[in-house]
């Protein structure tokens, strides 16, 4: 997916440059959608470049819901196969499961991500790792 298709397939605001970029290899964004102190999660849209991703991670005392949005991904949880995803996929990672995703190499890809706990950030995912997927 371009970002000319992106930018008609996008159903929630793109957002602006990433404020945890220091944890994402390449370009990403982030529209913040639900921070309400009184809810025990935040909501937020997230894009990626093609060949961005985030750094291995988990979260403590908490879960993560992905809802993919538009363009092609990857999501990948430790000692288990990368899975491509798209539009309409779904994923669901508990606490304490370390794990990545981000944009296919060629596609710009968006999910919206419902978060609780805190998240732990981990070692990046290497190029060398990427290119495996």
């Amino acid at each position: 997916m371009n970002k000319k298709e992106l930018d008609n397939a996008l159903i929630f605001p793109q957002g602006e440059k990433n404020p945890y970029g220091a944890y994402f290899t390449g370009q990403s964004y982030l529209e913040g959608m639900i921070a309400d102190k009184d809810l025990p999660f935040g909501v937020g849209n997230v894009t990626f470049e093609p060949g961005c991703r985030n750094h291995w991670h988990i979260h403590k005392d908490g879960y993560q819901v992905l809802l993919v949005t538009a363009g092609e991904g990857w999501y990948q949880e430790e000692g288990k196969e990368a899975q491509l995803l798209h539009a309409g996929d779904t994923i669901v990672t508990h606490a304490g499961v370390k794990h990545w995703h981000g944009a296919t190499k060629d596609s710009w890809f968006s999910h919206v991500a419902i978060t609780a706990g805190e998240a732990v950030w981990l070692e990046e995912v290497s190029d060398e790792w990427y290119n495996t997927v």
